[in-house]
């Protein structure tokens, strides 16, 4: 074969089966963004909950039900099974009780407790739920997942759902997590929309607001972008207690005590003992131990536990059949003209039903006051009894706001005999003007719909303020220096029998330092590495120097290579972890290995034949600072005996006067 051939790329030929995988693939990522993970923008609910809340408004009698019941109605809609309809019941519940109310154990937010069996418990739809979000005669329908029922596109919400319940979701692709924000200030936040001037844009400035209370600081955080950092409201008690009242975000009680556990095993907060009294309110009573500082304390719980933590917020929803990516103020902005348009619906329809009793009142009336009806009774055909009628009704046409349809005539031909001989004229009357009041507020609330909006959201805040205040408390957390609490957490030892150093030897103590400290280790040898702080680190002998780690720290070397002596100033600069580095040529020997710059180093030579200096001092302030790699200046080629950074015993001031090298 040849080599062209041999080296000819392989060329695949995509058939009917790539196309019809690829195909397939789009429409289960499409379905999965659509009809299962994101919510949508108008109702702010994602399909299985739509499908739960409209079961129960079907179900809806003002009564509990069995939320097994309630599951096996919303498997009519919902192609999934029973577990997940279940979980999104639940999730719902305890979403703040906006919307479902429930009766039975349904778990609990602090603790993390499941709720119990379906079986078991029972729910019904709020108040809040029942008079807001449903609308039969405005919600368009489609055919359920097996074309035996039909099930609302989206239910003509009033509420600003998508941001009171917040949401969370991966679907293909793309991701979800909208956090929940409280629902009076999101009205407030919609009635200063309302009231643009010009269509000014209205600054959105609501913030989160979490069932679980806790502290806040959104420095980080803007217009549902960016990140939160969150905190657990801790209390002191007395002089060795501390209390935790309320979780950050994400957490309960259990989640937050074991990584409190966690943490005193490595000896990062001093508690000695937790006891969890949390029942309908969270109380975690943390003992220090003896001789620690509430304050300090507080701090290492912060820094080292689930005490605070941070979320995200990424807001993806449906708009017009999309995933969009979208700011708090745009959503709120869509929920402001959605409260519009349902209202203005809602009117409109107001007006169709209120104009269709006007229409058959006054026909009524008219047919009975004038006595129509005994113009039928010569008639012998139905055709000619609706003639007649329509005959009689033309001369009254104008107090009618609508023509007469056959429908009419069919409505005054079915009433009661009994209702002409006992009508009764005055209460048609005010019937009437009842109706043509009540037609006249629909007009003008038409005319004056953003004033309207704004009164029907004041009343809703008028009534739900005191049941859903704000649990969540905005502040500006100052950082934790993490290293100043940690700077003496561990004590390094060095064994120089077993030729061991770390934390967890017992010897001559060498330095404390903290976990998040690097340490570097040098040799005789001129061998140095840097290794995070060691439980238990074998050393030779020859171990010369421990320190916690600083590339710019200042270094003066001596050492000896091949009969000559160098001296070098020099940082250690960047390092690998856990990787031998040489400070000088291999085969060297260090003499002198210290922190800074010494004025002066002193020499004191071996006995040599011939010998005529046998001292000397050297001066090192103008070296210059180079890198851990570098050789150095040679001091001298004679065999060293003694060095030091000061006179020593050795240092012999009787012989002649020590001459001092400037290099």
């Amino acid at each position: 074969m040849s080599e062209a051939k041999q080296h000819k790329p392989l060329e695949v030929e995509h058939g009917p089966f790539r196309a019809l995988v690829d195909y397939n693939f789009l429409q289960y990522a499409s379905y999965v963004i659509c009809d299962r993970a994101i919510p949508h923008l108008e109702d702010g609910l994602k399909p299985v909950q739509r499908r739960i809340m409209h079961s129960l408004h079907e179900k809806d009698d003002g009564r509990f039900i069995k939320v097994a019941n309630v599951v096996g109605h919303t498997m009519q809609y919902h192609p999934h099974g029973d577990a997940s309809i279940n979980a999104a019941l639940v999730t719902l519940t305890n979403l703040g009780g906006y919307l479902i109310e429930g009766q039975g154990n349904f778990g609990n937010i602090f603790t993390g407790d499941p709720a119990a069996a379906p079986r078991y418990i029972e729910c019904r739809l709020t108040d809040l739920a029942r008079h807001e979000v449903f609308n039969k005669e405005l919600t368009r329908y489609i055919p359920s997942y097996d074309g035996r029922n039909q099930e609302p596109v989206t239910l003509p919400c009033k509420l600003p759902l998508l941001l009171m319940l917040g949401a969370d979701g991966i679907a293909v692709g793309l991701s979800t997590k909208i956090l929940p924000y409280n629902f009076i200030e999101l009205l407030e936040e919609e009635v200063e929309i309302l009231r643009e001037k010009k269509r000014t844009p209205h600054k959105v400035t609501v913030l989160p607001d979490f069932q679980t209370g806790g502290l806040m600081d959104v420095s980080d955080y803007d217009n549902g972008a960016g990140k939160i950092k969150l905190r657990a409201r801790i209390k002191e008690k007395g002089d060795n207690r501390l209390i935790i009242t309320e979780l950050p975000y994400g957490q309960t009680t259990e989640s937050l005590t074991n990584s409190i556990e966690e943490a005193i095993k490595k000896k990062k907060v001093p508690v000695r003992a937790i006891n969890d009294f949390t029942a309908e309110k969270v109380e975690i009573e943390l003992v220090l131990s003896p001789g620690a500082k509430p304050d300090v304390a507080l701090q290492k719980l912060y820094a080292f536990t689930n005490c605070e933590t941070a979320v995200t917020s990424r807001i993806v929803v449906i708009r017009d059949r999309r995933p969009v990516e979208m700011t708090v103020d745009e959503i709120l902005h869509a929920n402001a003209a959605q409260v519009l348009k349902v209202l203005e619906a809602e009117l409109n329809l107001k007006r169709d039903k209120l104009l269709d009793a006007f229409h058959a009142k006054t026909l009524v009336q008219i047919f009975v006051e004038n006595r129509i009806y005994k113009k039928i009774e010569q008639c012998k055909t139905a055709e000619a009894v609706r003639k007649a009628i329509m005959e009689g009704l033309k001369p009254f046409k104008k107090q009618l706001k609508r023509a007469i349809v056959p429908e009419d005539i069919e409505m005054l031909l079915a009433i009661p005999i009994r209702r002409i001989s006992l009508f009764d004229i005055n209460k048609s009357k005010e019937d009437i003007e009842k109706i043509l009041e009540e037609l006249a507020e629909v007009e003008k609330n038409l005319k004056g719909l953003a004033g309207y909006a704004i009164r029907y959201l004041k009343n809703l805040i008028k009534t739900y303020k005191d049941r859903y205040p704000r649990r969540t408390e905005k502040k500006t957390f100052k950082e934790v220096e993490v290293r100043e609490l940690t700077a003496s957490e561990l004590d390094i030892q060095h064994d120089t029998e077993r030729s061991f150093v770390g934390f967890g030897v017992r010897g001559e103590s060498l330095l404390k330092c903290s976990s998040l400290d690097k340490l570097i280790l040098a040799w005789g040898d001129g061998r140095y590495k840097v290794i995070p702080p060691p439980e238990k680190e074998f050393v030779d002998g020859d171990f010369q120097y421990c320190a916690v780690f600083d590339r710019d720290r200042e270094m003066t070397a001596v050492y000896t290579h091949e009969k000559a002596t160098y001296i070098k100033r020099f940082t250690f600069g960047g390092t690998i972890m856990n990787r031998d580095y040489l400070l000088g040529p291999k085969g060297s020997k260090i003499l002198l290995l210290q922190e800074g710059c010494p004025e002066e180093i002193y020499l004191r030579y071996r006995p040599a034949k011939g010998q005529r200096i046998h001292q000397q001092m050297f001066k090192t302030k103008d070296l210059l600072v180079k890198g851990a790699k570098a050789r150095g200046n040679r001091l001298t080629t004679k065999s060293v005996q003694y060095i030091d950074t000061r006179p020593g015993r050795w240092w012999r001031t009787d012989e002649e006067s020590p001459q001092g090298v400037l290099l």
